[in-house]
């Protein structure tokens, strides 16, 4: 039987406090972060212990750190683990490109000052959709922590490129993601070759039956650390939910009033598909905003400098499906829209978790068709959110613009015509929207 913590208050301890080594402290106090996150205070005084834990938390809670930080720290400076000899010490999968790129960037802001024989700790990112050649010529040096998505850490490994054999410490980040991806088997495949004496911690948002067999497998007495009493909750305190009822011929219009609303930031629109991800984008494009795209069909490198122009506030809108939305880690964003009905409650969690982080307030705003209302209301059901009969509400109409703010005499259109970041890859044909109204350690601590 697994312990278990699971608490509703947070202290707010600092990383020095943790007992975390002074050069991560110091590294992550150069970005301004000090204080830990309620997932990261929990986890990180087991995980520097070398425990087994499983990590469930909405997203935004700050998981990252809960691991990569206790990670790094074990891998620079515990007597328990091998001492860094150039070989894989550590593996954190992830189910996507985009997560595993924004993971390592935010591994190497917190390993900058750790030194080892001369040589900085070293993180490599390992995902597919790239060439062969550059990822195995990375792994040919000297590389302590490895990031990777599951089928191109297994292809390399079955190629003997990857020695698996010395990680003793793995990370499984997003796991029901991976579930949903169907990279389960892989996952499992993955683990059964690193070290038996490995620490394994996994963090998933929700903890569905082949996730938990797979704690039963490959974890030994994992403690279970909850950021707050209820993990699927729908909501964080700080977001504001607005849901209504949107004629699809209204819903371009709607959405680029929504957009112009008071306060408005960085905005995430979600929709259902590839194409229509697409073809969001660019009407939105056609109407001045400044827009960018995330989905399957984009080739790599604009997918990356898709996300890059968002986190930089080149653009301040992302249009992206569910799975490539896992890369966008931006803690800042004010608005996340759903374009019509996620398929169903965890959907909905996810993604309105995108807002209201890190002490942010936030908005979610979700559009219904005039036949997605039963779904909705299974949704509504089953997270108590207390809004079965959401109103029925059109661009124009006096209580949407009240609602949001607007004017009324508000226009879709924000300037020019632009070009959508990534738009050489949209498989959408252009659809033009209607008008409408410290220095190296030398010495190995022995862990208390």
């Amino acid at each position: 039987m697994s312990a278990k913590v699971s608490r509703d208050a947070h202290a707010g301890k600092t990383f020095a406090e943790l007992g975390v080594a002074a050069e991560i402290v110091d590294a992550l106090a150069q970005r301004g972060i000090d204080r830990t996150f309620a997932i990261q205070e929990y986890t990180l005084p087991l995980a520097l212990k070398g425990s087994d834990l499983i990590g469930q938390a909405r997203t935004g809670m700050g998981k990252t750190y809960g691991f990569g930080v206790p990670l790094l720290d074990r891998v620079f400076d515990d007597a328990d683990v091998s001492a860094p000899d150039g070989s894989v010490r550590a593996l954190i999968v992830v189910p996507t490109r985009e997560l595993c790129l924004q993971v390592t960037s935010d591994l190497e802001i917190a390993a900058q000052n750790l030194v080892v024989d001369s040589r900085p700790l070293t993180i490599t990112a390992i995902y597919g959709g790239v060439p062969f050649d550059k990822q195995t010529k990375l792994l040919q040096s000297a590389v302590d922590v490895v990031v990777g998505t599951p089928g191109r850490l297994l292809d390399l490994a079955r190629q003997k490129l990857l020695d698996l054999s010395t990680v003793e410490i793995v990370v499984l980040d997003e796991a029901d993601e991976m579930l949903d991806q169907g990279f389960l088997d892989d996952v499992s495949d993955i683990l059964s070759q690193t070290s038996p004496k490995r620490q394994t911690m996994l963090f998933s948002a929700t903890m569905p039956g082949p996730i938990v067999a797979l704690t039963r497998t490959f974890m030994n007495h994992p403690v279970l650390v909850q950021a707050d009493s209820a993990a699927t909750d729908a909501t964080h305190e700080s977001t504001r939910q607005i849901i209504f009822q949107s004629h699809k011929m209204d819903r371009m219009s709607t959405l680029a009033r929504v957009l112009q609303s008071p306060g408005r930031g960085r905005t995430i629109v979600f929709a259902r598909t590839k194409r229509q991800t697409a073809m969001i984008a660019e009407d939105l494009a056609n109407l001045g905003f400044r827009v960018g795209a995330v989905h399957g069909d984009m080739r790599q490198a604009d997918r990356e400098s898709s996300l890059t122009d968002f986190r930089s506030g080149v653009t301040d809108i992302m249009v992206a499906t569910d799975v490539a939305a896992r890369g966008i880690d931006v803690e800042d964003v004010t608005h996340v829209i759903n374009y019509q009905v996620p398929d169903d409650e965890r959907t909905y969690v996810h993604r309105i978790g995108r807002t209201g982080r890190a002490g942010h307030t936030g908005t979610a705003v979700t559009l219904l068709g005039w036949d997605e209302v039963l779904r909705w209301k299974a949704i509504d059901d089953a997270l108590k959110i207390g809004q079965p009969e959401p109103p029925q509400w059109f661009s124009s109409s006096p209580e949407f613009l009240e609602t949001f703010g607007l004017p009324e005499d508000i226009e879709d259109r924000v300037g020019s015509p632009r070009k959508v970041k990534g738009s050489r890859s949209a498989t959408a044909p252009a659809h033009r929207p209607r008008r409408g109204g410290g220095g190296p350690r030398h010495h190995r601590r022995p862990r208390s």
